[in-house]
């Protein structure tokens, strides 16, 4: 499905259920701040969303890396490194896991985020459709599969056998598709997920706990699953370094560049990286070489540090962004954020 397969030609895995990348958001602030409902992973870098994104760190989420690699693939390199940072500029604090996000969004803490599918179905379902949706950008997303497989050198070979020929079949993928409480599928735990196998789609709609097939969605965008797993550990930290670590200089500079209007030209000088995309593979390649890693994040702090003028902030910028950050929930981080977004201090 978009480039990427579903089992492996070899037969030496097979995908158990599939996920898919996109954006949850919460109708209810969306209405009262009268934003709109977002269509793009570009909508998320729009500087009126200032702290009203929330995302995971990629570095400590394979969920959320993917929604950012495929950022980057949707988009070209040049591109998608202005979605990223100009999103980034909007998130109001990065999570450890990609779990996090819907959460925030679902208790209207933020009013986007990015997640994987099953995150958001599963804040959807506890909070109810009305007030949580979740959508996934035509031609600028994928769907990929959660492998299954047997060890090799296996103690237990017989039951591991049966154990993936159970999950491959209909009982099996109902406990991943249908809702809580229906014929054959979970009894306690809804999952919300897909269904590797096509025609169950169609022969459970009425229980299907997920709406959407995968099968019959059609996307432009061809995941090179290669150039991805490649540089998956330098895209992490170049996030990391240009957006996470450098989150404060990188917010304030583009609270003022918003200020007057921001420009096509501020948002390249923002987001202009320290490599091109051809140098990020060739580095994906040495890039478990400690003292060389090292020494080249050294280099991108610096840069980050250069390019957001870090030194030119004040003081009073510096405390508010820390209480933000300390405070995020609760009466103290309310007023905060209300002094921030709403105040104008």
């Amino acid at each position: 499905i978009g480039g990427i397969p579903v089992y492996d030609p070899s037969f030496r895995w097979y995908g158990a259920t599939l996920a898919g990348f996109g954006i949850v958001y919460n109708q209810k602030v969306l209405d009262i701040l009268g934003l709109p409902v977002p269509e793009t992973w570009a909508d998320l870098g729009d500087p009126r969303l200032q702290s009203w994104v929330g995302s995971g760190d990629p570095r400590t989420s394979g969920s959320v890396h993917m929604a950012y690699e495929l950022i980057l693939q949707a988009y070209g390199w040049e591109r998608g490194w202005e979605v990223i940072t100009t999103l980034g500029a909007n998130v109001r604090n990065f999570g450890s896991g990609g779990s996090q996000a819907p959460k925030d969004v679902a208790v209207g803490e933020v009013a986007y985020g990015l997640s994987i599918d099953f995150y958001a179905w599963a804040q959807i379902e506890r909070v109810g459709k009305g007030l949580v949706g979740f959508t996934m950008p035509d031609n600028l997303t994928i769907v990929n599969p959660d492998g299954l497989g047997i060890l090799k050198g296996a103690p237990n070979l017989d039951v591991a056998k049966r154990f993936v020929e159970f999950v491959m079949s209909d009982a099996g993928q109902k406990l991943w598709f249908l809702k809580k409480g229906a014929s054959g599928g979970p009894a306690v735990t809804q999952l919300n997920r897909f269904t590797i196998l096509p025609d169950l789609y169609n022969r459970f709609e009425a229980d299907a706990a997920v709406t959407l097939n995968p099968f019959e969605w059609t996307s432009d965008l061809t995941y090179n699953s290669e150039m991805g797993s490649t540089r998956w550990s330098v895209v992490n930290d170049l996030i990391g370094v240009m957006v996470i670590d450098s989150h404060l200089p990188l917010r304030e500079a583009w609270k003022q560049a918003a200020e007057d209007g921001v420009t096509k030209q501020e948002i390249r000088q923002l987001s202009a990286m320290p490599l091109s995309e051809a140098e990020c593979l060739e580095l994906g390649k040495q890039w478990r070489d400690v003292e060389f890693r090292n020494r080249t994040l050294a280099q991108w702090t610096a840069y980050a540090r250069e390019k957001y003028g870090e030194s030119h902030r004040s003081l009073w910028v510096r405390i508010l962004d820390w209480v933000t950050l300390v405070f995020p929930v609760g009466i103290a981080g309310a007023m905060v954020v209300y002094l921030w977004n709403i105040r104008g201090i």
